[in-house]
């Protein structure tokens, strides 16, 4: 009995962590319940699988598609109305639809990139089976170990600062509702509860937590949606458009922050029943973003034109009202969300580098994720700045690991292979 209890355990902590094996969704769970009805009464193990079906075992397209949204719209609709006062309202939702667009294209090709390395490594058993593959990993499988390094070193960088922009942007949101604390003292405090997210296993288990990242983020594009448009334009109200190339690029790489949820595409992929649908389900992630992004920035920047210039935050110009301290609360909540997806890859990174990745004590692994927490807070009480972190990652890290990197990756993965032959 001992023997069975523990393979139950096994495979049950196997699922929760992610992995799954090539078969499908349907095999793993006729096996667990093989296994798990040797240990306890059916009556109890159906109510159990069901229970963990609802909330925690999230390998569907369907969580892939919350999974993509949640980490896709963020803190970066606070700054879109900036944005278009920027580049103008043309060029800032043209620059939406193109980066959007370029962004699928680049999924598309990573999906196929993924599917070739996990054909190399786990149906010829490389890789041990807990193993979750990572973007780095993959375009160095594929692409040569050089690429692969370099990828590591632009993804982890570009995560580490998306973790640290959720932080900085809790307190920049929350010091429009209370400035008795100044922005720093805020983040003392969001840094500390920021803790509790090495308490997530993995991607998979990301259901509840996705679905509440959406919720918040639809319910403040509604109220700045609503509240720009009853508040009507302000006096003499200007729309000039980019008025320098400087203006226009820093726009234009804050739209592609917006894109740029590629780092954590593999993790997402690895969370999968079947990866290879992923590539569907970030393509109506982008399209809800669109429905979420444009109508609130045109209505904002339309009732407070150019004055945007001096407010990066949209919280900064709309009016003091109970509902946006219920949308700073929402937004909050969502940049805790985004916290946790973006920080997720950075904890697999740690656990390899200390070597307890594969380890099925999970409290364990718990221990060893707290350091990065407090890097990323060391770094948002250094640099506590909000809208231009935003342009220079979409600068110097995001164009690389959403456009650049995919595809030299597919380029020198596929050229090789067709000399090859």
């Amino acid at each position: 009995m001992a023997d069975r209890n523990t393979e139950a355990m096994e495979t049950e902590m196997q699922i929760g962590n992610g992995k799954t094996p090539e078969d499908g969704e349907d095999s793993v769970q006729r096996r667990d319940v093989q296994v798990q009805g040797s240990v306890m009464p059916q009556t109890e193990w159906s109510l159990r699988q069901g229970w963990n079906a609802l909330i925690w075992y999230g390998g569907s397209v369907f969580d892939a598609w919350i999974n993509a949204v949640a980490a896709q719209v963020g803190s970066v609709i606070l700054t879109l109305p900036y944005t278009l006062s920027q580049m103008g309202y043309g060029l800032g939702i043209g620059f939406q639809f193109i980066y959007g667009a370029f962004g699928c294209w680049t999924v598309y090709l990573l999906s196929y990139l993924y599917a070739e390395a996990s054909a190399r490594t786990r149906r010829t058993g490389l890789l041990h089976q807990r193993h979750i593959l990572q973007y780095h990993e993959v375009i160095g499988i594929v692409a040569g170990k050089w690429l692969g390094r370099i990828t590591l070193g632009f993804n982890m960088t570009a995560l580490t600062f998306a973790c640290v922009l959720q932080l900085i942007a809790c307190s920049s949101d929350v010091y429009y509702m209370n400035s008795s604390w100044n922005k720093r003292e805020w983040l003392y405090l969001f840094g500390f509860l920021a803790l509790p997210t090495v308490l997530l296993p993995s991607l998979h288990n990301f259901r509840v937590v996705s679905l509440l990242g959406i919720a918040t983020t639809t319910l403040t594009s509604a109220y700045m949606t609503v509240a720009a448009v009853q508040h009507g334009q302000i006096e003499n109200v200007k729309h000039q458009g980019p008025k320098s190339m400087v203006q226009f690029f820093s726009g234009a790489t804050n739209i592609l922050f917006a894109f740029g949820s590629h780092g954590l595409c593999i993790e997402l992929m690895e969370a999968m029943w079947k990866p290879k649908n992923y590539k569907y389900a970030y393509a109506a992630a982008v399209l809800y973003t669109y429905l979420l992004t444009i109508p609130d920035s045109v209505s904002v920047y339309w009732a407070y034109g150019d004055t945007l210039l001096h407010n990066s935050n949209a919280f900064g110009v709309l009016p003091h009202s109970k509902m946006k301290n219920v949308s700073i609360i929402a937004m909050i909540l969502h940049q805790y969300v985004a916290f946790m997806l973006n920080v997720n890859p950075l904890f697999l990174a740690w656990e390899k580098a200390v070597g307890v990745h594969t380890s099925k004590r999970f409290a364990v692994r718990a221990a060893v994720r707290i350091p990065v927490v407090l890097l990323t807070w060391f770094l948002a009480l250094a640099i506590p700045f909000f809208g231009p972190i935003n342009s220079v990652m979409g600068a110097f890290l995001i164009s690389f690991s959403v456009y650049i990197i995919p595809s030299i990756a597919f380029m020198r993965a596929y050229i090789k292979k067709e000399f090859e032959e």
